[in-house]
């Protein structure tokens, strides 16, 4: 195990190749993310600087199960068949919104395996992610629920008035604006720390390119927003849909910024060619 750099690096894990790491005194209970980092070991070439599970992220992993059990549909067992068959109606809308969390995990995985990071200001903003999925667990299930009633005829009362669906929307979408937006800054982090963390050309521009997609998916949620409180009554519901643009739109960065790395790469190999020349 080595550090980065002397001044700020003291949170900075790094593990050798084919280096152990030490198990903190005590153990502790293996999560998902700790056997997906074993049997992985990174991504092509992008080293996972943070192989070993930090306190961090095991109790992101506690509050991420919190939230998936405040996704259930019911939390008591059915007495009748009818009452089962009432909770099935929920199943779809539960299986949406425990898609999008487990979404948000991974990137949380993926991020903390990528650097490695510890320090105060990524603990902050871990902080601030939590606190945003606990909080819209309840409008995430919400509009899915309504969503989904609508969609099948599930729904006997009426859940919402017409009039509030664009403040539905509204508090949707700042929500996952908010989470963009702590991920945005905690690739930032990571990005200025690129020095201590030995980033190297391609992990750099994976970095940007984290960057840039959920600026895009920011975008996406303003124009949500936009819609949603400037747009007709019969425009309200493109504020839904609208997000359906978020995988064409990551889609195009992705393959624009592989593009980029290619280009460079063809760049570097052409001028190495020409230096070994006589």
């Amino acid at each position: 195990m080595r550090g980065c750099a002397p001044c700020e690096c003291s949170f900075i894990m790094v593990s050798e190749p084919g280096g152990d790491w030490r198990t903190p005194s005590g153990g502790g209970q293996r999560v998902v993310r700790e056997g997906l980092a074993r049997r992985q070991g990174g991504e092509e070439d992008f080293r996972w600087r943070g192989e070993d599970v930090s306190r961090i992220e095991a109790f992101t992993d506690a509050v991420f199960a919190f939230a998936v059990t405040l996704l259930v549909v019911s939390l008591e067992v059915p007495k009748t068949f009818d009452e089962l068959l009432v909770d099935m109606r929920g199943f779809f809308a539960f299986a949406i919104c425990f898609a999008l969390l487990l979404f948000v995990w991974y990137e949380h995985y993926k991020f903390f395996r990528r650097y490695g990071l510890r320090d105060l200001p990524t603990l902050w903003l871990n902080s601030v992610l939590l606190f945003l999925v606990l909080l819209y667990v309840y409008p995430l299930k919400f509009l899915f629920t309504l969503w989904m009633d609508q969609l099948f005829g599930f729904s006997e009362n009426e859940m919402i008035e017409a009039s509030q669906v664009p403040l539905l929307l509204l508090i949707y979408s700042a929500g996952f604006i908010a989470i963009q937006l702590v991920f945005v800054l905690m690739y930032l982090r990571a990005y200025s720390l690129r020095g201590a963390l030995g980033l190297g050309a391609y992990e750099l521009s994976v970095t940007r390119e984290e960057v840039q997609g959920y600026l895009l998916n920011v975008a996406v949620g303003l124009a949500s927003i936009a819609i949603a409180v400037f747009g007709r009554e019969a425009l309200v519901s493109l504020a839904g849909y609208i997000y359906l643009l978020v995988f064409p739109l990551q889609t195009i960065n992705g393959r624009v910024m592989e593009s980029r790395r290619r280009k460079n790469e063809s760049t570097r190999t052409a001028a190495g060619a020409d230096g070994e020349g006589p």
